[in-house]
């Protein structure tokens, strides 16, 4: 069986093109080229890869097996490139972590700082992202490690608990929704609120929440970080839905009131992920060891 690395982006290319002259383009590749290196490819695994038709190309069951290892292939080379290069340049290791903002400003900092205290040879990149999108690009291969809510990750993606993570909604002490303990979020109708700038993964999923309710939420203030957010809130400029950590740091030294949201999604599990553990590069096997021993320790 023999096929090389440029087969396989080509491969790829070709099927997110939909078209092997568009996959050619995008692969570099004159057409009569790429077209006996698919020939060659599906020859080598002897099964065809593409269905071809008027409009294109489209997978075959076999070709959309291939293309989950070949994007997976293709993204260990590219880790691999990248580690030696930092060989290159002094620095040993660097791990990639998509991070949901729960994560990225509540959950992570105080574990990632001791990590690295510990490691001084690897660096850690921190991406923020919504949970679902998380979820894609471990299960692609696209990247190695995860943090994200339990609730949008499919079973096939490895995970172990970090910590609980119920979403919260603030309201000032002095407002008419200061004196409630639970509410439900289609009753916070008609307020105005305070949240995230909108790209913020956060404020993705409340934003989701809120369109199935038919709620369209008006937004007084948008900030980027909890303690802002929570000093508005204060000030009575609006209510705001933030991870009941935060709520409760907040609230020690701000004068707001605390009403748990009853709606099943404020409820989350987050997690740390992976494709599969055992197969993860060495330093993020290390983070992730390093992790699991910190939310055992929670």
């Amino acid at each position: 069986m023999r096929f090389d690395l440029v087969d396989l982006q080509l491969f790829i290319a070709v099927a997110d093109a939909r078209s092997i002259t568009g996959g050619a383009d995008r692969a570099h590749l004159a057409l009569a080229s790429a077209s006996e290196r698919i020939k060659g490819l599906e020859q080598a695994f002897g099964v065809a890869l593409f269905k071809r038709g008027r409009r294109g190309v489209e997978l075959t069951a076999a070709g959309e097996s291939l293309l989950d290892h070949a994007r997976l292939v293709i993204h260990n080379v590219e880790a691999m490139r990248g580690d030696l290069a930092r060989f290159a340049s002094g620095v040993r290791a660097s791990v990639l972590l998509l991070a949901n903002t729960s994560g990225l400003s509540e959950h992570l900092p105080r574990a990632l700082a001791s990590f690295l205290r510990e490691h001084p040879d690897i660096n850690v990149d921190v991406e923020e992202r919504e949970s679902t999108d998380i979820a894609a690009a471990i299960a692609s291969g696209a990247a190695d490690l995860g943090f994200a809510a339990e609730h949008a990750l499919p079973e096939t993606i490895e995970r172990f608990l970090f910590s609980e993570d119920r979403l919260t909604l603030v309201a000032s002490r002095r407002s008419v929704l200061g004196g409630r303990r639970q509410i439900d979020f289609k009753d916070t109708a008609g307020h105005a609120f305070v949240g995230l700038t909108s790209a913020t993964a956060l404020q993705v999923h409340i934003g989701k929440h809120a369109a199935r309710l038919g709620m369209r939420l008006h937004f007084r203030a948008r900030l980027r970080d909890f303690d802002a957010i929570c000093q508005m809130v204060a000030a009575d400029v609006g209510v705001a839905v933030v991870p009941e950590a935060a709520a409760r740091r907040c609230a020690r030294s701000m004068p707001i009131a605390i009403v748990r949201i009853r709606d099943s999604w404020a409820d989350r599990r987050l997690v740390i992920c992976a494709r599969n553990f055992k197969s993860l590069p060495r330093p993020a096997k290390l983070l992730v060891e390093h992790l699991r021993s910190t939310a055992v320790a929670r």
